[in-house]
This record gives structure tokens, C-alpha cells and sequence, in this order.
């Protein structure tokens, strides 16, 4: 199992809520950064005293849009993070507007080393649709300033909007190749409950449609093969953040509707940070940490969780990291009779040492998962 801890920084606020987020995120305009620098550190540092002096190989500043930050709150969190490794990767999630895009200089010397950009569209009228407040030319201006800045960055993408074409995508994704990402990734558009756009009754594309264009997807971006479901990288530009998450390492979760994930001897503790902001911020100054609710994993919800997450990637799950986990087999929690007729379906791959779902089987995970844990 890694000793390596992640760390995943909340943060809540966001200019304005755009209509497909289903995530933690709040409209603001007043935000005293003092304020919520004290206590983000505070809660930390409530983590910190159980992690045991573990390295922490990654930082992941999400949101919300985390590019509303003070570049000095960035890098006060970031001094305040114990054993923190040499080579971390320190992630920050941003908006391409131009407001935003100028402080990525000081977001660079605050510590950051890899940025990942909401881009989400390369098209005026699709960026509307989405409610996004920046326009394609701002998002070209902003990709190339980041790939001046950060030693690595990465951009997303969103597909299957009403209307959309496999051709308008196919095209949407060779200007952005233009731009020689080293990481990219590509989300599916989905309608939650929750959003504007559920409320408002936009209708998904039809499955045929989606599937064409993500077979589209894996076809056009070849050489940034697909590591996990939707995020495609060269070799050796995988998000370690993401990944340490989907192979099961343990993460600390700090900020409003943070989760964490923290382990000993096999046993994995849940951690949910109260989720309303300014609740969170009255809980962690009156109480040193915001946790709404901790409880132990039973083996067997640990075991799915790690089939549900590992099954995302193309390395799959590693048979002995699984057990070491979770103190169980993989045969403990699969249905045999279902992996037999998966394999010879084509849709699962499986030996000694790992049990992975081929890219046909990503692309109908929902379906093979339920087979699976029948």
C-alpha cells in the first residue's frame, strides 16, 4: 500500500453557477479571503495530526472555481501542508476568463505547478449554452499562457450537447490538439437533478448519439490514449491526484462538502465536511474542522468502492493493492459466472495480477458494474 497521502482543497465559490453543475458550488460576491485562509489552514491542520508524518505527493485545489483564490491563500495552504514531497504535483482548477488569467503568474510562484482549465467548448454559441462567462478567445489566449507558465496543464472539454454532431466534435477536438496538450479531458453533458438545466428540461442526446461520439473521442485523440473514462494523457502526464484517488490511496478532504478517504490496518475511515459554506466556516472556527460525518467502511463497501473507481482506468485493478485495501479478494465480491460471460463478451480483462474493463467495457461500465456486483 503507497504511504503517499493526497490532498484535496475545496474551494466553494464561483462567480456564477453554470446550468449542467451539480458540484458544491456557490454564487458570491463578497468573500473575506482572510477569513477563509485561517480557517481552510485550520482544518488541515486538524487532518494533519493523524496522517503520522505521511509525504503527501499531491494537492488538488478544486471547486467552485479555485481561480477565485488569493494566490497568497494558495500558497499559505500550501506552506501549511507537513511533508509535503519535492516532486508534488500541486493542481489548481481555473476559469480562462481574462480577469483569471492574469494572476496565473502568481499562482505559479505561489506554488502551483500544474493548471487545469475549464474550458469546456472552443465555440461562442456552445460556451452560451453552458452559461460559461468566458468567450473561445479568451479559452485560446488562456491555453497558451498556461502552457507558458506551468510545467504541465491541461484543459477540459464538454460533449454530447443538444444539436451536436459526431462531425462538430471531431473538429472541436482537432483545434484542440492545436494546442499540444499533454493532458486532456472530454466530459459526456449529463442532465442531474439539481441543475438548471434539469429544472429547465434539456434532454440528453440519445445513448446511439453519445456513444458514437465517444468512439469518436478515443479515434481522434490516439496519441492521448484514454488512462480513466474521460481523461486522455501522454505517457507520464497522468493527474497522480486523480489517479492516487481512483487506485485507492487514502486523500484528506478539506473545505465545504469535502470527502476524504483515511486508512489503517485495512480498515478505511469516510470523512464528509459539513457542506454549506458558511456553516463549514462557523463549524471550523469554533470547532478547529467542519466534519459533518466520519464513519468506518465495512470491507465489503470499501471492496465495491475500489471495483467502482479502479474499473475507471485502463491500468484497472492491481489484485494485490485490492486485497491490501480492503482485506478481501476480488472473488469475495465479483459474480465468477458474470466475469466469465464479461470476458468472452470482450468487455473484461483478467489475469494473476490485474482485473481491468477493456475500452469497450469503460464505455458501458454502468451496465458491467451491475453484472459485476450482482
Amino acid at each position: 500500500m503507497s504511504d503517499t497521502l493526497a490532498v484535496y482543497i475545496h474551494w466553494p465559490f464561483c462567480k456564477s453557477k453554470c446550468p449542467y453543475c451539480d458540484f458544491n458550488s456557490h454564487e458570491t460576491g463578497q468573500i473575506d479571503h482572510a477569513r477563509w485562509c485561517k480557517a481552510l489552514v485550520r482544518e488541515l491542520g486538524h487532518f494533519e495530526n493523524e496522517s503520522n508524518g505521511r509525504p503527501v505527493g499531491s494537492i488538488f485545489f478544486g471547486g467552485g472555481t479555485p481561480s477565485l483564490m488569493e494566490p497568497e491563500t494558495v500558497a499559505e495552504i500550501i506552506r501549511n501542508i507537513k511533508g509535503l514531497s519535492g516532486d508534488a504535483e500541486i493542481t489548481l482548477e481555473a476559469n480562462p476568463t481574462s480577469s483569471e488569467a492574469r494572476r496565473f503568474t502568481e499562482f505559479r510562484e505561489a506554488g502551483v505547478n500544474r493548471l487545469s482549465l475549464g474550458v469546456q467548448s472552443l465555440d461562442d454559441s456552445a460556451l452560451g449554452f453552458l452559461g460559461r462567462t468566458h468567450s473561445a478567445a479568451e479559452a485560446r489566449e488562456a491555453i497558451g499562457l498556461a502552457a507558458r507558465t506551468f510545467p504541465r496543464f491541461s484543459f477540459d472539454l464538454i460533449y454530447a450537447r443538444p444539436g451536436q454532431t459526431v462531425p462538430q466534435w471531431r473538429g472541436e477536438l482537432a483545434q484542440a490538439l492545436e494546442f499540444g496538450p499533454s493532458h486532456l479531458s472530454a466530459y459526456q453533458l449529463g442532465i442531474e437533478p439539481g441543475t438548471r438545466f434539469f429544472d429547465d428540461g434539456v434532454e440528453e442526446l440519445p445513448e446511439n448519439a453519445a456513444a458514437a461520439m465517444f468512439e469518436a473521442t478515443q479515434d481522434v485523440l490516439a496519441d492521448l490514449p484514454a488512462y480513466e473514462i474521460s481523461n486522455h494523457a501522454r505517457p507520464g502526464h497522468e493527474c497522480r491526484h486523480n489517479m492516487a484517488t481512483w487506485r485507492g490511496d487514502d486523500y484528506v478532504g478539506v473545505g465545504p462538502g469535502a470527502h476524504g478517504r483515511l486508512g489503517r490496518n485495512r480498515i478505511t475511515d469516510t470523512t464528509r465536511q459539513i457542506r454549506d459554506p458558511a456553516k463549514w466556516l462557523q463549524a471550523v472556527e469554533q470547532d478547529g474542522h467542519g466534519t459533518s460525518e466520519r464513519r468506518t467502511l465495512s470491507a465489503t463497501e470499501r471492496a465495491e468502492e475500489l471495483l467502482l473507481s479502479g474499473l475507471r482506468t485502463a491500468e484497472g485493478i492491481e489484485r494485490k493493492r485490492f486485497t491490501t485495501r480492503c482485506a478481501l479478494e476480488l472473488a469475495d465480491v465479483v459474480d465468477q459466472n458474470a466475469v466469465n460471460d464479461l470476458s468472452e463478451a470482450g468487455f473484461i480483462q483478467s489475469n494473476a495480477t490485474h482485473f481491468r474493463a477493456t475500452p469497450a467495457g469503460r464505455q458501458r461500465l454502468n451496465a458491467v458494474l451491475s453484472r459485476l456486483l450482482a
